[in-house]
């Protein structure tokens, strides 16, 4: 070696550095250990104590952001709606005739607070990883969803054959249009539940279909109690508000 020139260090016969991993071949094969002395799980999942399973992660997140800003919007458009509807009742005009709300009414939130219940129970079971309760919950949920909505569509025939319609009276109008928009949202998360119902069909899956499950499950629990909670208030609305 001449003076004035460095000549690195050869690494030891058998070892490659990677990153911060440091890799053993030999003939019985590679082993491998962090820098920082933790080991490996064996699927390469964890490195140097990060989760490399961002795809996972990833998914539950964006359904979290999904469901929020749906929630946001969901909750400007029925506000809008809401404000509007009591503007036009304190505004006294004579056109303003309050009519006595449909027995399907009630029946349709007796249905949407057990459906709540029940999706609770589903969530609750699928944190659990309790596969086949929770799918069994989810479609009790689907069930009750449906049953809601076809209590809607039985309460407009209701209206309808009492002669209610959206012309001439803002009142029938505000609950056709309330009401319509409020089942529209819901077949939206009766998609979301199936969703959920089809990522189990299969059982419990490996442990990252089991994460990505329980937050689908968590952002579309957001959604359906939001929407229960709106049908409160515009039952309130319209029964009570007139």
């Amino acid at each position: 070696m001449e003076i004035g020139t460095v000549e690195p260090l050869a690494e030891p016969e058998g070892f490659r550095k990677i990153g911060s991993r440091v890799t053993s071949q030999s003939g019985s094969g590679i082993s491998s250990g962090n820098n920082g002395g933790s080991g490996d799980d064996g699927d390469n999942r964890h490195f140097d104590g990060y989760d490399l399973s961002s795809s996972e992660t990833g998914n539950g997140d964006k359904a979290k952001i999904v469901t929020w800003f749906l929630l946001m919007v969901v909750g400007m458009t029925f506000a809008g709606l809401i404000g509007a509807y009591v503007m036009v009742s304190t505004n006294q005009a004579a056109e303003w005739k309050p009519f006595d709300l449909p027995i399907q009414v009630w029946i349709s939130t007796i249905l949407i607070l057990i459906s709540s219940i029940s999706y609770h129970v589903a969530q609750r079971s699928i944190e659990a990883d309790a596969v086949d309760a929770g799918r069994k919950w989810l479609l009790v949920t689907t069930v009750l969803g449906a049953a809601f909505i076809s209590s809607q569509i039985l309460a407009w025939l209701e209206l309808t054959r009492r002669g209610l319609y959206m012309q001439g009276n803002p009142y029938a109008g505000f609950f056709y249009i309330l009401t319509a928009v409020h089942v529209a949202h819901v077949l939206g998360g009766m998609v979301a539940l199936g969703s959920i119902v089809l990522s189990s069909w299969n059982g419990g899956g490996s442990e990252g279909d089991r994460l990505k499950r329980r937050k689908l499950a968590r952002a579309v629990g957001w959604y359906w109690h939001f929407m229960g909670a709106i049908w409160l208030v515009l039952f309130v609305l319209l029964g009570f508000w007139r």
